[in-house]
């Protein structure tokens, strides 16, 4: 390539350049009344309508926008043009155009935009997580604003499948309470018959670094992963959970999450939820309607019943806060999880690690709530978007034939029986299967912390179910610098028995990145089951192990984790039966004290030498921590809540 080619195309039959043409051929249903009264913007546009190449004659029909996180460019066969950024959001323009479809079939008229999201795996372990939490609130804002900006729509669909972009999505739907609105899971990616899951090729730097994985091992499994082009990751993890508590709002339709991105029974999914948002809007029930208290109370419970990922514990109440409904907390998600088994045996929670394709196939969501519905922890009036409340749903599901069939399905094709993929309560006790998340508190996590106390490595719990550790500290102020430790590669790399503190990672010193490379790094090395993790950064849905995370107050902001040294020691105890936990510096370097008095001499000490905020952390992310912080903080779902944030401004003048 030279620059000449860059400056000019040197073909001449490019300056050929057309300078007018005929316009669309027809005329605009426009009404006298239509020209006297309407905004001009709404005339106008029906010509830019028309200018696109609908057709003129049915510009008059009701308007409906299609959002979605949808990347990448697929050629007609498939084959990528331009590379989204996971597969996630790859295949979600099939979704949309069966969409689209019906809507037109209908009468009609669809308005289709986008928001590409980004993936957490992508950018584990690097500078584009600072970004990542950040974009969530961002990209609610945006999907928000591309709604008001067709002001006669009739009704929201909004198309997502991971992290970020499904709670950006919801959040920005619930907020629509005069229109009714419909979520499409963007479903999940197919397992590989001869490679590793999602989860676990994510260690493969780890492995090798450690000797426990070949460099060609690692060339062949990385490539061989993802089976299909679209879809969310094999685990239980943000993305996976974001569409569990979606169909549990009632805000997707039944049996819609988890299934197999792409393929018919996907598309046929996204055809009926047009065609449920076009029966909604007809019906005059609004998207309020159907998010209600009772809604969110059993999106808890079931995210509960499956074992989802922590980082819902900060979206769930930004749903709620965007719905106008009160925001749960703390002690509501203690009194939920100690009152809901774990049903679902799912990566990366066990016993078996089922992918999330097989828990669709074993029944989903529906399947789920009918056993929970059995216990009576669910509320049966909710309004779903199916038009039905919820206990109408499951009166539907239990004998239906989609639930036979793919359950049969099931058994045929993977020879696995459904009901070792998602338990009866009495199968799930007998297993030993405990409840989700626990919420430690201590002398370094006054303000809380979380754990997923039933993805403990068994091998590290005691016989009566509590997991026990006191060991020494090794503090890290950037995960570079932890996760070189864990491969080896410093002159003190991290050993069995240590505790690892990663502090300054929050909102304040990092976006509160996600740390799920040091998670996994420590699942799959043979000895990682034996180092314990304490941060104040976010883990991924898909981390194991005894790692404590969301540890407030945040170091940067004062918290006690801030101040913790080399060589302390540090006592956890998590209770996987009782979901009670302790947090707590009980001796230094050279003698070991109790609670109380750790707790006096972290008062008493200085921060941490090396804590900061991370020299690269984006501006835009530093203005998030802080209306975010203002808002409320981690426990309130990290929202930006525009009366609290005023006030404060006022206060401060």
């Amino acid at each position: 390539m030279t620059p000449w080619n860059v400056l000019d195309g040197q073909d001449p039959a490019l300056y050929e350049v057309v300078t007018r043409g005929p316009g669309p051929s027809g005329r605009l249903p426009l009404t006298a009344e239509m020209l006297r009264c309407r905004p001009s913007g709404d005339l106008f546009g029906m010509t830019e309508d028309a200018g696109m190449g609908w057709d003129p004659s049915a510009l008059a029909g009701p308007q409906f926008v299609m959002l979605s996180t949808l990347g990448g460019m697929r050629a007609e066969d498939g084959s990528p043009i331009a590379l989204g950024y996971h597969t996630g959001h790859f295949e979600l323009g099939l979704a949309l155009r069966a969409a689209a479809e019906e809507f037109k079939r209908a009468g009609a008229l669809p308005y289709a935009a986008h928001c590409s999201d980004p993936c957490d795996g992508r950018t584990q372990g690097t500078p584009g997580m600072f970004d990542s939490l950040a974009f969530r609130n961002d990209a609610a804002s945006v999907f928000r604003r591309q709604v008001r900006s067709i002001p006669n729509a009739r009704g929201v669909l909004g198309v997502a499948a991971c992290d970020k972009g499904l709670p950006a999505v919801m959040m920005a739907l619930v907020s629509l309470a005069r229109l009714p609105a419909v979520l499409v899971p963007g479903g999940v990616t197919l397992p590989s018959t001869d490679g590793e899951d999602t989860g676990k090729i994510q260690s493969i730097g780890a492995r090798f670094a450690r000797g426990e994985l070949s460099l060609e091992d690692a060339c062949v499994l990385g490539c061989r992963v993802c089976a299909s082009a679209g879809g969310g990751c094999h685990f239980m993890g943000t993305a996976a959970s974001s569409q569990v508590v979606g169909e549990a709002l009632g805000l997707a339709l039944p049996h819609s999450a988890l299934a197999p991105s792409g393929q018919p029974i996907w598309l046929d999914i996204a055809r009926r939820s047009a065609r449920a948002l076009l029966a909604l809007a007809e019906r005059g029930i609004t998207v309020r309607d159907v998010v209600a208290e009772a809604s969110i109370r059993n999106a808890m419970v079931v995210h509960a019943a499956f074992g989802g990922s922590t980082n819902l514990i900060l979206h769930l109440p930004a749903i709620a806060h965007a719905a106008g409904r009160r925001r749960p907390g703390i002690d509501d998600w203690t009194e939920v999880n100690r009152s809901v088994p774990r049903l679902v045996d799912v990566l990366p929670n066990g016993p078996a690690n089922h992918p999330t394709l097989r828990v669709y196939l074993a029944g989903g969501v529906p399947e789920v709530m009918l056993h929970l519905r059995d216990l009576g922890l669910l509320e049966l009036d909710a309004l779903t978007v199916a038009g039905m409340t919820l206990g109408e749903v499951l009166r539907w599901w239990e004998g239906s034939p989609r639930r036979e069939a793919l359950r049969r399905r099931l058994r045929e094709q993977d020879g696995v029986d459904p009901d070792e993929v998602i338990f009866s309560p009495d199968q799930a006790r007998r297993l030993g299967v405990t409840s989700t998340v626990c919420f430690p508190r201590g002398n370094l996590a006054p303000a809380g912390s979380v754990i997923k106390s039933t993805a403990i490595d068994p091998r590290v719990v005691d016989a009566d179910g509590v997991y026990r550790k006191t060991g020494p500290a090794r503090v890290f102020c950037r995960e570079t610098d932890a996760i070189a430790a864990i491969k080896g590669q410093t002159d003190q790399p991290l050993r069995p028995g240590d505790v690892l503190v990663l502090m300054g990672r929050g909102p304040l010193g990092s976006g509160m990145e996600e740390v799920f490379q040091i998670t996994s790094a420590l699942r799959y090395l043979s000895w990682g089951a034996e180092v314990a993790v304490l941060t104040d950064a976010r883990f991924s849905g898909v981390s194991t192990g005894a790692c404590v995370g969301l540890i407030a107050p945040e170091a940067l902001a004062g918290g006690p984790l801030g101040k913790v040294r080399d060589g302390d020691r540090i006592r956890i105890v998590i209770d996987r039966n009782e979901l009670e936990g302790s947090v707590d510096l009980v001796g230094d370097a050279s003698r070991e004290f109790g609670p109380e008095e750790g707790e006096r001499i972290l008062a008493e000490r200085p921060p941490h030498p090396d804590l900061s905020p991370d020299p690269l952390l984006p501006e835009e992310t530093r203005l998030w921590a802080a209306l975010q912080q203002a808002s409320g903080g981690t426990w309130a779902g990290c929202v930006f809540d525009v009366d609290r944030i005023v006030e404060k401004l006022k206060d401060a003048r």
